[in-house]
C-alpha cells in the first residue's frame, strides 16, 4: 500500500506536470512568469528526494536503472516521433507556413537529415522533433544530473563516514561555483547538447533533494510559512525572475534556487495537507503524478485536439494547427489556455491507458 510520504510526493509531480503542461499554452504573462519559477526544479527536488544512500554502494546498479527509466523511454518515442516527423506534414498537423512565436518553421525531412536525427537521437539525446518534443530535453537532463550527482557523492563520501546531509550540500556548493564560471566567463560543456547549463541545475536541484529529505521532519510547517513561499514566487514572477533557460543571468544563481526551492515546498505542504483525504479528485491527481511520462510525451501533440476547436470556434486559418505549441492568437492567452491545459493532461493518459489495454488484452490471449 502507498504511504502517506509517497502520496504526498505524487501529488506533488501532478502539480508541477499541469503545472508543465499549462506553462506551454501561452497563456498570460503572470501565470508563464510565476510557473517558470520553480515547476522544472520540482521534478529534480522530487528525484533527489527519493535518492537513497544505499545508492552508493552499488554506482552501476543506480546507474543502470537510471538508463533504463530516462534513456530509453527517450529514445523510444524520440524515433517513434521521428518516422512520424513527416507524416505529420501529410494529415497538416505540421506545415511550413506557422511555427512558433519567434517566427521559426519546421520543414520535412530528407532521409540524410532523418538519419542525422536518428544518430544523434541514440548517441547525444538530442535530434529529436524539437516542435512535438519539445519537452524531451528533461529525459536527458535529469539523466546526466543523477548520475553525476551519484559520482561526485561517490567521490566524496564513498564510505558513508560523512553524515548524510554533508555530501550533497557540498556538491551544492561545487554546482553553483562552477555555474557562476560558466554564466561569467560563457562557457559550454561542449558533450552536452545546450551547452550543460540545465544539467547544472539539474544536479544541484537534486542534491537540495537529498538535503530536504534529510531535514523534512524539522522545517516548520506553519500557515505562515506558505505565505512567504506564495510571496516570494509573486514577487519573482513580477520582476521576471528567470527558471531554468538557456540564457542565464548571474542575478539566477540567487534568485532559481530560491524559487526553486519555495515552490517545491508550497507544493509539498499542500500536498500533505490534501493526502489525508480519500477522493475522486485527490486519486485522480496521486495518478497523475504516477503517470507523467505518457503526459511529457504526447501533451504537445495532444494540443493539436484544442487547436483545432479553438480554430473552428474563433475562425482562423486552419494552416494555423501547425503552429507551436499552440495557436498564436490572443484568445489563447484569454482563456483557451485552460482548453489546451486539460487536452494536454487528459488526453495523454487516455491514450496511455487505451495502449495498455492493448496490450493486457494481447497478453490474455
Amino acid at each position: 500500500m502507498p504511504t502517506d510520504r509517497n502520496i504526498s510526493l505524487s501529488i506533488v509531480k501532478a502539480a508541477a506536470i499541469i503545472l508543465m503542461v499549462a506553462g506551454h499554452t501561452e497563456g498570460p504573462w503572470w501565470l508563464t512568469n510565476f510557473i517558470y519559477l520553480f515547476h522544472m526544479p520540482v521534478f529534480f527536488i522530487a528525484a533527489g528526494y527519493f535518492w537513497k544512500r544505499v545508492s552508493v554502494d552499488a554506482p552501476w546498479e543506480f546507474c543502470a536503472k537510471r538508463f533504463r527509466k530516462l534513456y530509453v523511454p527517450m529514445v523510444v518515442w524520440s524515433i517513434v516521433f521521428l518516422l512520424l516527423h513527416n507524416f505529420w506534414f501529410d494529415i497538416g498537423l505540421l506545415n511550413e507556413t506557422y511555427g512558433n512565436l519567434q517566427g521559426g518553421v519546421t520543414h520535412p525531412y530528407s532521409l540524410k537529415t532523418g538519419l542525422q536525427r536518428l544518430v544523434n537521437i541514440i548517441t547525444a539525446m538530442a535530434g529529436y522533433d524539437e516542435f512535438l518534443a519539445g519537452a524531451f530535453w528533461f529525459f536527458r537532463a535529469l539523466l546526466v544530473s543523477s548520475i553525476l550527482f551519484m559520482i561526485f557523492h561517490w567521490l566524496i563520501d564513498k564510505r558513508k563516514k560523512m553524515s548524510a546531509w554533508i555530501p550533497p550540500t557540498i556538491i551544492v556548493g561545487i554546482v553553483l561555483a562552477f555555474t557562476a564560471l560558466k554564466i561569467g566567463y560563457g562557457l559550454k560543456v561542449v558533450n552536452i547538447v545546450q551547452g550543460g547549463i540545465r544539467e547544472c541545475w539539474g544536479i544541484m536541484f537534486f542534491a537540495i533533494g537529498v538535503i530536504y529529505r534529510h531535514f523534512e521532519d524539522k522545517i516548520p510547517r506553519w500557515w505562515w510559512t506558505n505565505v512567504v513561499y506564495a510571496g516570494v514566487l509573486i514577487v519573482g514572477a513580477w520582476q521576471h525572475w528567470a527558471g531554468m533557460n538557456l540564457t542565464p543571468r548571474m542575478i539566477d544563481l540567487a534568485t532559481l534556487p530560491v524559487t526553486g526551492i519555495c515552490g517545491f515546498l508550497l507544493l509539498h505542504n499542500a500536498a500533505r495537507a490534501l493526502a489525508s483525504y480519500n477522493s475522486p479528485a485527490l486519486r485522480f491527481l496521486a495518478y497523475v503524478g504516477d503517470n507523467t511520462l505518457p503526459i511529457f510525451v504526447l501533451h504537445i501533440i495532444c494540443f493539436k485536439a484544442a487547436a483545432a476547436i479553438q480554430i473552428a470556434a474563433v475562425g482562423l486559418d486552419w494552416q494555423m494547427i501547425g503552429c507551436h505549441m499552440v495557436v498564436h492568437h490572443p484568445t489563447t492567452a484569454a482563456g483557451y489556455w485552460l482548453l489546451y491545459t486539460v487536452a494536454g493532461v487528459v488526453l495523454p493518459l487516455l491514450l496511455d491507458g487505451a495502449l495498455r489495454r492493448i496490450k493486457l488484452a494481447r497478453f490474455s490471449k
